[in-house]
């Protein structure tokens, strides 16, 4: 059993120190200057069903995405949202991707809140083959022809600017959408335009 996160990301399972509990999952801290986080239990989650993987290095990539979804507007909509996410991506295939979570590391709402997914320390399942040096963001909803209101846009560029101030991202990180590394239209065309624009990003 294995997530898609080769080559660079290690498929061996790992625990924090001290803990055999394979669904053990090590709470994001709360750090200063960051947008407002709704943890995992505040949403709900679900308990992964393997033990996860702790990044190794500090992430020197950021890939944004959207969830091709409805969108949502409070936090009661965007948790049913992101509970959404959880099971689709935890399903065994055909009907999902039969990974061990939600495979992004936060999840972005148009409520203005931001949605703990792996979080900061712990290896996604968002950008194949970057998994182990990327963070991914995603926009809840599907952005191919709209943006994201500027709640949801302050919120993901705040978190960006809390995880390289609190030593989470390196300060030099690179940007790029989910498209730039993968044959996708994910994070969405007009999404996808606008995030060229940000701080950071580079196609090549």
């Amino acid at each position: 059993m294995s997530e898609r996160v080769k080559p660079f990301a290690s498929t061996v399972p790992t625990t924090t120190p001290g803990s055999l509990d394979p669904t053990a999952v090590r709470p994001s801290p709360k750090l200063p200057g960051c947008p407002t986080i709704i943890t995992r239990d505040e949403w709900g989650a679900m308990p992964p069903s393997h033990a996860m993987t702790l990044l190794t290095e500090t992430p020197k990539y950021v890939f944004i995405h959207h969830g091709a979804t409805s969108p949502c507007s409070t936090q009661q909509e965007c948790s049913t949202r992101v509970r959404s996410y959880q099971t689709f991506h935890m399903s065994a295939p055909p009907a999902g991707r039969g990974w061990w979570d939600v495979g992004y590391s936060f999840m972005v709402g148009e409520d203005g809140n931001v949605y703990e997914g792996r979080g900061w320390d712990q290896v996604g399942a968002h950008t194949y083959g970057y998994n182990s040096v990327g963070l991914g963001i995603s926009f809840i909803g599907d952005f191919r022809d709209r943006l994201p209101n500027p709640n949801a846009i302050h919120a993901a560029q705040a978190l960006i600017k809390c995880g390289v101030d609190n030593g989470k991202i390196i300060g030099n990180y690179i940007l790029k959408g989910h498209r730039d590394v993968g044959n996708t239209e994910c994070p969405g065309q007009t999404l996808y335009d606008y995030i060229q624009t940000w701080p950071h990003y580079n196609r090549n």
